[in-house]
């Protein structure tokens, strides 16, 4: 059979064998594309080949593109698992020519591999070409024999291709297969053109021009270009002759893993449950692999998106247990021979997807919760406010369909031009957020540089001082011939001993001394299009210009103090993943001299005894005094002798590995293997000594570790050193039983708050505070029984417990009570179960809002709560409260 694995090893061997460099997918993360929020398409490791930023270091390529569409201006999600092609995740097979061959070879390329290599009839393909397009469109008739009414012209932009408002663009010549009368729909232009009879599967994309933003016509490109793009799962459908991507092999097999674990059967209302699990494990999946981990904001906003609706759908099927990490290993197994990076990430996937689901699994109870105090607030003819709606969507992972169902069941609706209001809102947040940084340098300056000065050489693995000609200067958004006193810039050279930020590790900061007397200082070194080290900083003394020669020297101190502290993050990884386990990965990290942090994956606080056990690993490595061993190899030979590379970065042909340290079991290996461009210490005894300073998150499923080493890491010690003598001297007690006696004070004082705490609600319900008229027991309201209290000095938090206690002693009638502490007074009203149908909690607790000066209260008719800023009219929220029960009652 043609399984997925198969076409997309057919189709890379075929360009392959027609000399196309095969570099391989690129990073769902776009590089180097701010306005990207996931890459999407084909060409988008390509683009500044294509704008002219960049020359390509090959005539033409082929790829098999792992591609997200599931947010900002492409986005699928809501389509998925309803029909039978959207999907968030998809393969895009592609073949590209840089200035090489054009429509001739692109077209003769495409009808050679469907219909002699996949075998393709020729009679039910036709093709689409832009209507002016004389030229593809006798190219299709001339070699591959298609008549006029097989080659349909198109007028609309639907063929016609462009990067955005300007730049590069062209026809396209999209390829159709008839897949068959018994599928309802027509040809392409035609009024039945949006069925699913003619399947669209490849693009062929001519760019060929040049679009200008100052109003000129277009422009022929001196060099054009070839850009297709055919999603390997649509190809696949057509192959294995089925009509849905979700009937091919690869989401067979997910399918039949999520109907085993779930016992439930792909059929009928459940099937599409079973989809959006299949295709959102995906997306997930290789998210995570590419070091995307779920949050509130930007990329991780959209992946949390993309888990939470597989988890619910997986709550729809009766899933009793977290389900998407036990469905990992079976995609990986499908996939992991082609994308070698899932393999790699396994563990971190596993956790993650556990962490969130458990985690969405508690959110979702909270969720119903809030949804039946919603409801309870509601009378006959209202509608579910569309905000609330949309805040379960949104926080709660409820879409509003699920909403809408629960509400059917009482026969209530939701204000959907509100919710589609606050979902509009949100996505024009979304789409301004990702429009990129306004005020970015160019990135064509340093492309252009780069181009024409071939990079610069870096000394500073071997140097920390060394000689330099100025290659480039870069001042004011622009190149500039000359730089004079006083103005600041970034300079480029030929070589440099400069470490430029990369990796986490900050540039280097030093001095330049030219052979003119002029003087630059440098505050930073920054990396440039991934090759140029850019000094940047300010000339203090003379000018220079390009071409003049200079000594280059960098801070030695602070080079050391961060040598020290990347090589302690490295041996930092190693310990983690020995005391937490294997799901641990690097998410960031940032080395200065004088302190470092280091992010990773881990779903919960590390425990005293955790934090102990990693300092004790670090240092028992540091005390080693091993050398540091450093080599040079491919990335793949690396890895496959174990060494860690994080997920999502873009490694080049070349990569250093760093060893450090003898692994603490004897077993002969070395402690930390890892892939690292940065600079570390000669010998591990070089660190001296490590100290972690902190622990806390930072993102869900995310923690941080700040620490140091050497000089700064004994300071630490010594001011905790010095603490820990305070306190056993306030104390006085010994310092060996510090914190003994700590947690026995610690004891003594929560439980002195206990009894304080009982003693003013006892103090407060004894002696009222309704104001002067307040009765000592329950009063009477228009034949209702009444316990009304204003109760001083008792927090919000325990009215709740109190308003049960005192509905349970007066049996039938409303308990109203007034908390009030710091100025500020807080309600609780409860309504006992044989007056719910006369009065409701949630309107009594708004007219005592009210009256304390604050706004709504909710609940349910049995309990509500609210407050207000206004503790001294405490009194008066309870005479709007007996006023509103009255006009309960008599109404």
């Amino acid at each position: 059979m043609n399984s997925v694995n198969d076409i997309r090893g057919q189709f890379l061997d075929f360009f392959g064998s027609r000399q196309h460099e095969l570099p391989g997918s690129s990073s769902l993360v776009p590089q180097d594309d701010p306005t990207l929020l996931f890459t999407n398409a084909g060409m988008v490791q390509f683009k500044n080949y294509f704008t002219g930023a960049a020359k390509p270091p090959y005539p033409r390529a082929a790829t098999s593109q792992k591609c997200v569409r599931a947010g900002g201006k492409h986005n699928d999600l809501d389509n998925v698992g309803y029909t039978a092609r959207h999907l968030t995740f998809f393969e895009m097979l592609g073949n590209f020519s840089f200035g090489d061959y054009f429509k001739d070879g692109a077209i003769e390329a495409a009808w050679t591999l469907i219909t002699k290599d996949m075998g393709l009839a020729k009679s039910k393909l036709l093709v689409t070409v832009y209507h002016d397009d004389d030229e593809a469109a006798a190219l299709w008739k001339k070699i591959a024999g298609l008549n006029d009414d097989k080659i349909i012209r198109i007028a609309t932009a639907d063929n016609f291709w462009s990067m955005g408002d300007t730049g590069p663009c062209g026809p396209c010549s999209e390829i159709f297969i008839d897949r068959g009368d018994h599928i309802w729909g027509g040809p392409p232009g035609s009024p039945e053109q949006d069925g699913d009879r003619f399947l669209e599967f490849w693009n062929l994309v001519f760019m060929q021009y040049e679009q200008f933003s100052d109003g000129r016509s277009r422009e022929k490109l001196p060099k054009p270009s070839i850009d297709t793009g055919m999603g390997l799962e649509r190809i696949a459908c057509v192959m294995q002759g089925v009509d849905s991507v979700f009937e091919t092999d690869l989401f067979k097999t997910l399918i039949a893993a999520s109907e085993e674990l779930t016992k439930t059967k792909a059929e009928g209302e459940r099937a599409p449950s079973h989809n959006v699990i299949a295709d959102h494990l995906r997306s997930s999946c290789f998210l995570i692999a590419d070091g995307v981990s779920p949050s509130n904001e930007g990329r991780g906003y959209v992946l949390r998106r993309i888990m939470r609706r597989a988890m619910r759908h997986a709550h729809i099927l009766g899933a009793k247990e977290p389900l998407m990490h036990r469905l990992a290993p079976t995609l990986i197994a499908e996939m992991g021979d082609a994308y070698p990076e899932l393999k790699r990430a396994q563990p971190v996937i596993e956790a993650q997807l556990r962490e969130e689901e458990e985690r969405f699994r508690r959110t979702l109870a909270n969720g119903l919760k809030l949804l039946e105090e919603e409801i309870g607030g509601l009378k006959g003819g209202q509608k579910l406010s569309g905000r609330t709606a949309f805040k379960l969507y949104d926080t709660f992972g409820f879409p509003l369909d699920l909403t809408q169902d629960i509400l059917r069941g009482r026969s209530l609706e939701v204000d959907v031009a509100q919710y589609d209001a606050a979902m509009q809102e949100q996505r024009d947040q979304g789409a301004a957020s990702w429009k990129g940084a306004d005020g970015a340098d160019n990135p064509a300056i340093w492309h252009s540089i780069l181009e024409r000065t071939k990079g610069n050489a870096f000394l500073g693995y071997g140097a920390e001082a060394g000689d330099g000609a100025v290659t480039a200067i870069v001042s004011g958004g622009a190149e500039q011939h000359e730089l004079h006193e006083g103005a600041t810039g970034a300079l480029v050279f030929d070589s440099t001993p400069f470490y430029a930020e990369s990796g986490g590790q900050s540039g280097d900061q030093g001095v330049i001394k030219f052979a003119s007397g002029a003087e630059f200082v440098v505050e930073d070194t920054q990396k440039q299009v991934g090759a140029l080290h850019a000094h940047v900083g300010r000339l203090v003394k003379g000018a220079v210009k390009v071409g003049d020669k200079a000594a280059l020297e960098i801070d030695h101190e602070r080079r050391a103090k961060i040598r020290s502290n990347h090589s302690a993050t490295h041996l930092l990884h190693a310990a983690l993943r020995n005391v937490l386990g294997p799901h641990v990965s690097q998410k960031g990290s940032l080395v200065e001299a004088d302190y470092f942090r280091f992010d990773f994956s881990h779903g919960q606080a590390m425990t005293a005894d955790e934090i102990s056990r990693v300092e004790d690993e670090v240092n028992a490595v540091i005390r080693q005094n091993t050398e540091g061993v450093i080599k040079e190899m491919a990335p793949a030979k690396a890895i496959e002798e174990g060494a860690l590379a994080l997920f999502g970065e873009k490694y080049g042909d070349t990569v250093r590995v760093l060893r450090l340290g003898d692994a603490l079991s004897h077993t002969g290996k070395a402690y930390s293997v890892e892939l690292c461009g940065g600079t570390h210490v000669k010998r591990t005894g070089d660190i001296a000594v490590f100290a972690i300073t902190g622990e806390g998150g930072v993102a869900s499923g995310v923690r941080r570790i700040e620490g140091a080493t050497g000089a700064a890491a004994l300071a630490h010690l010594k001011a905790q050193a010095g603490l820990a003598k305070a306190i056993a001297s306030n104390i006085k007690a010994p310092l060996a039983e510090v914190t003994e006696r700590v947690s026995q004070l610690a004891d003594e004082r929560r439980r002195l708050e206990r009894e304080l705490a009982d003693t003013k609600k006892k103090l407060a319900l004894a002696g009222g505070g309704g104001g002067q008229s307040a009765p000592a027991g329950p009063e009477s309201v228009a034949g209702v029984s009444v316990l009304a209290r204003v109760l001083e000095g008792v927090p919000a938090k325990e009215l709740r417990g109190l308003v049960d206690e005192g509905k349970k002693s007066i049996g039938s009638g409303v308990v109203a009570y007034v908390g009030v502490e710091d100025g500020k007074a807080a309600l609780a009203i409860g309504v006992t179960d044989d007056l719910k149908g006369k009065v409701n909690a949630v309107d009594l607790v708004k007219a005592g809002v009210a009256a304390v000066g604050g706004q709504g209260g909710g609940g349910r008719p049995d309990m509500a709560q609210g407050g207000g800023p206004n503790g001294g009219e405490a009194a008066k929220a309870l005479e709007a409260i007996r006023a509103a029960l009255q006009g309960a009652l008599a109404a």
